[in-house]
């Protein structure tokens, strides 16, 4: 499910192509791609469910959470998301790129995908396909944005 989600996010959001596409005709082309027709489904339905925390008039209940306030992740989270994965997310947070708001859309996607472990790349992924579809975001996504693909300057030793 996850290559769908990138090939989807790198074929017609990351490259600012028209987004506006019929759902048939993408799982049509999805398909074509080499894509199984399950894998396909779980995508568009993980998109779907993204999408509608965008047009949501309020943040759900489940994402909002005290200020200052620390998160425990659950058994089945600290499983899914290993201590480099957590420390990624923590560090967003302390950088202002997620809010507890939105690092918790982050996770709750990351626990949507089929993967029984997530790698710190697909983590970054999803939370750019995430500030992607969050309204006012923008900034927070082009950091992350700058963050990921930052060519490392310099002699490294």
């Amino acid at each position: 499910m996850f290559e769908v989600l990138m090939y989807l996010f790198e074929t017609y959001i990351h490259t600012d192509v028209d987004a506006e596409v019929e759902q048939d005709a993408l799982a049509d082309e999805l398909t074509q791609a080499g894509f199984r027709k399950q894998e396909i489904l779980k995508a568009l339905a993980w998109l779907e469910r993204l999408a509608d925390l965008q047009v949501a008039e309020e943040t759900p209940k489940w994402a909002r959470s005290e200020p200052n306030s620390f998160r425990v992740y659950t058994q089945e989270e600290l499983y899914k998301i290993d201590a480099e994965g957590r420390g990624f997310l923590l560090f967003l947070e302390q950088i202002k790129v997620l809010n507890s708001e939105t690092r918790e859309i982050v996770i709750d996607r990351l626990m949507e995908l089929d993967s029984p472990e997530i790698e710190l790349d697909d983590l970054k992924w999803v939370a750019m396909m995430v500030l992607f579809n969050i309204p006012g975001s923008e900034s927070a996504y082009h950091q992350l944005e700058e963050l990921i693909f930052e060519e490392p300057e310099g002699v490294v030793h």
